[in-house]
Order: structure tokens, then sequence, then C-alpha cells
């Protein structure tokens, strides 16, 4: 059925390269982002009738590319305007050492006079499109921040004339830390919306990355957390959309294929001795693959790779993550403790973890209202039941312990 769901998925999967397609010809966001919605909207109004294209993206490309000529030709008083309407019917340089226009435009939008969470947050809204709001929720932030950092970091580029180019060989190092969690982004958002096309996009954009910079552990550690992770992708959620915890997954259904991949890409990064965040990230995805079962997961080892995370990364989404690991060796007290300093009230899995270790505990009450708590702040209905069950069976557990 071809309806604005449809359009919208399509959307999804192929807006970033039709915006890229348009930037790195005209060099104005805002034209392209526009024309490139125009282009979705003519589609909702006649695919339904008229029927999909045999290549949607193509089709998307093109008219949008026409909707900016023609839009440049209304507004053209001088040369320059038409020159820049010519530039949309040529195909643009290709710079020799970076081959894809969606990877060029992340480094484009990745220059370093704008902040680090504004590049990051306006390629994941032009390279994934993803809404303002599926934004925020990546940086557990308001909607209406969001929205306001997407305007300022626009209003950068255009104040600072900044470039649509690729950058020289030497500044490549300097640029690649937010470039690396624009594409972890994209693939963790692919994730929890349950998008397959944005983790493959991810994939790809980090396999780009890491036959452009062979030599960048950085960039090996990224892809091979996004393939240990993408291994378990297919077990992470029931058909109804609920999570399945990771003790509960069908590991006989993991991607050998991709976990081999994985821990070579691991085993390489450690030989290298220089160890960063992704790297880090991805040694604790080896460890949980590494095991049979759950309970033959190495956690003194995982605590151990947390501890190191933290002195480089010491956020405190790394802190809950430990204190998960923590409570597998020394109980859900200890980790309890660690939890309860943790300032990440807006955040549903810091709630759900809480009501876990409560609910352990046998502080059932205390449980129940961390669960519902988490289920007002989870991202999806699936996880809001999900959560919603959790805290009806501490309640109930109450109830027993009371009569």
């Amino acid at each position: 059925m071809i309806d604005a769901a449809f359009v919208g998925r399509i959307f999804r999967a192929e807006s970033g390269r039709s915006i890229a397609a348009l930037i790195s010809a005209i060099g104005d966001i805002d034209l392209a982002e526009d024309a490139v919605q125009e282009a979705f909207a003519i589609a909702l109004r006649r695919w339904p009738a008229a029927g999909v294209p045999p290549n949607p993206g193509a089709w998307i490309t093109t008219t949008a590319r026409n909707h900016a000529i023609d839009r440049l030709r209304r507004q053209a008083r001088e040369r320059r305007l038409l020159g820049d309407a010519a530039l949309l019917t040529s195909p643009a340089k290709e710079a020799d050492h970076v081959f894809d226009d969606r990877l060029r435009l992340i480094f484009t939008c990745c220059h370093p006079a704008l902040p680090t969470e504004g590049q990051v947050a306006l390629t994941l809204r032009l390279l994934g499109g993803m809404s303002t709001a599926e934004v925020a929720r990546s940086f557990l932030v308001a909607e209406s921040a969001m929205a306001q950092r997407l305007v300022r970091a626009k209003r950068k580029i255009k104040a600072a004339r900044i470039p649509y180019r690729v950058p020289d060989e030497h500044e490549l190092p300097d640029r690649l830390p937010p470039v690396l969690s624009v594409v972890y982004l994209i693939y963790t958002s692919g994730v929890s919306g349950g998008d397959p096309s944005l983790c493959g996009e991810a994939i790809r954009l980090a396999r780009t990355l890491a036959t452009l910079m062979p030599d960048e552990p950085e960039v090996a550690g990224l892809l091979a957390l996004v393939l240990l992770s993408e291994s378990r992708r297919a077990t992470r959620t029931r058909p109804d959309g609920s999570p399945v915890l990771l003790a509960e997954q069908d590991r006989s259904r993991w991607d050998r294929a991709l976990i081999e991949e994985g821990h070579a890409l691991v085993r390489w990064c450690l030989r290298r001795d220089r160890p960063g965040t992704f790297q880090l990230q991805a040694a604790i995805q080896a460890v949980h693959t590494d095991a049979a079962t759950a309970e033959r997961t190495d956690w003194a080892q995982i605590v151990t790779l947390y501890d190191q995370l933290l002195t480089i990364a010491a956020t405190p989404v790394v802190a809950l993550n430990r204190a998960v690991a923590v409570a597998e060796i020394h109980g859900p007290a200890a980790a309890l403790v660690l939890v309860e300093d943790l300032d990440l009230d807006g955040y549903h899995l810091f709630h759900a973890t809480r009501a876990d270790l409560l609910s352990r505990l046998g502080r059932d009450r205390e449980a129940a209202t961390a669960y519902q708590r988490a289920a007002a702040l989870a991202p999806t209905p699936a996880e809001r039941e999900f959560l919603h069950r959790g805290g009806r069976t501490a309640r109930s557990c109450k109830h027993r312990q009371q009569r």
C-alpha cells in the first residue's frame, strides 16, 4: 500500500542521498533540503495513482533538482544565480580521496567552525532523513532545543561562508571524531526506530571510512562496533516490536560472519595499542558475542573495559552501562549505589535499569514507580508497553507479598 508511511520509509532511505547530491552541486543547505522535501510531497500525491517508479531514489533526486532549478530561475536577477542553476545540470567534481556524496557531506557539515553537537545534529538531520524530534531523542534533549541548535548551525555555515568541500588529507584526522559519532548515531537510530535501511547506511559509511583511512584504529573500532551490534539486531526485538533482553536473546540466530569480522577488527585494534571510545565499545561487544551463553559472559573483563572507557569518555551513560556489569559481579545493591548518583532523569534506560535493580532487591513499590517513569520516557509504543508490563509485574509482586 502506497501511503504516507510507505513514502516516509523511502524518505528515510533516500533523502540523505538526494540532499547530499544537491548540496554538492549548489552549496546551499536550505535550498537542497527544501527541494528534496518538495519532491517527497509530490511523490505522496502522485505515487498512489501512478505507482512507485523503478528507482525511487533517482526519481526523488531528479524531481528535487528540477524544483531547485525552477526556484533559482524564479529568483535569478544576476548571472551568478543562473550559473548556480546550470551547475545542477552537470555532475559535481568528485574529490579523489572521498568518493561518496554523503560521506563528503558528513565531513563538510563536521567543520571545526561549528560546535561538535551542532555538527552531529545537522548531519543526522540531513544525511539520516531523521526528523528534528528523532535527532533530539538521540541527544536526550527537548525537540525545541534541538530545533534551535539546527538553526544556529545553518546560520553559522552561512555567516562563516564555510565551503562545501572535502577537507584536505592533512585535515581528515582532526575532523574524524564527530564524523564517527554521526555514523554511529545513524546506526543506533536505525536500531531504536526499527529501520534496517538506516543501519545498512551506517555500516556502508563505516566501511567507506575504513577504506578511506585504513590505518586509523578508531575507524576500525567504529566498523567493528556496528558489525557486532548488527550481528544481534535480528534477535533484539519480538514480532510486536518489544525488546528482548540480552540474556534472553537466541544466540543461535546471531550472525557469525559479522561476529568473526568484528572480532578480527578488534584484534587488529588491540595490536595498535591506541585505545579510543569506539574501539573500547567494540571490545565490550566482542566479549558479549564471544560468550556461548549469557551465564558464560566474562563480566569482569567487561567492567575492566568500562573502567578504561570512563577514563576517556566519562559520561553518565557509560557509567550506567558499567553499573549494569557491576550488578552481574557484585549484585544489584552495589550497582544501585552507582546508578543513584547519575544525572540521567530524562533517559528512559536509566529508569529501566534502576527499576530492574530495585525489583531484584525486592523493593517492588519503588521498582513499579521507576518502571512507570521509564515507560513515560520510552521512544516507541512497544518499549512503553514492555516497561508498563514490568511495572505491573512489580506491583503484582508487592500485592502477593502483602497477601
